[in-house]
């Protein structure tokens, strides 16, 4: 009986060729889009992006109410639940004690607070030094969660920021 093997044309990929599609793949960019959860008027977008420092964020969220509201990385890219619940809580891969982003120990998802002006409007630029949009640590596929108040950043484990107002998953940006 003969015994019949496959046979490829193709040559076989070496380490570097897998290091460079590696490097190919890597995000660079990644958004939120926010949407209101039930019986809120919260919108905007979340932007990502890659630096040498570490990730740029970028936001901006409309309807909510003038002054500081919590917003976080939470653990699910589920938004399907009517109150944003379905997110889980936050993105703590690292089990760290929450508190303010430039802390030392802090959750990977703990963002601090976006600030509201008279109209309800929040925009804010920064970078953070612990997400990541790669690695076993990704903050793609996660979701953000906007709180309805203050996140005072040392009340455990979750800062006290009140209801979730607004739910929406990160994914891959162009």
């Amino acid at each position: 009986m003969a015994i019949l093997s496959a046979c490829s044309t193709a040559p076989e990929k070496t380490k570097a060729d897998h290091k460079h599609e590696q490097a190919k793949n890597k995000i660079e960019k990644a958004i939120c889009v926010v949407h209101p959860t039930e019986g809120n008027d919260v919108s905007g977008t979340i932007e990502f992006e890659k630096t040498t420092d570490g990730v740029k964020v970028t936001a901006n969220v409309k309807g909510l109410t003038p002054g500081k509201h919590g917003f976080h990385v939470h653990q699910y890219g589920d938004c399907s639940g009517p109150a944003g619940k379905t997110a889980g809580g936050h993105f703590n891969p690292e089990h760290k004690k929450h508190g303010a982003p430039d802390d030392m120990e802090r959750h990977v998802g703990d963002l601090g607070n976006l600030v509201a002006d008279s109209s309800g409007v929040a925009s804010m630029t920064f970078t953070d030094e612990k997400l990541t949009l790669n690695g076993p640590h990704t903050i793609v596929g996660r979701s953000i969660i906007v709180h309805a108040g203050e996140d005072d950043l040392t009340s455990q484990p979750t800062g006290a920021a009140g209801p979730r107002v607004a739910c929406g998953v990160i994914g891959v940006a162009k």
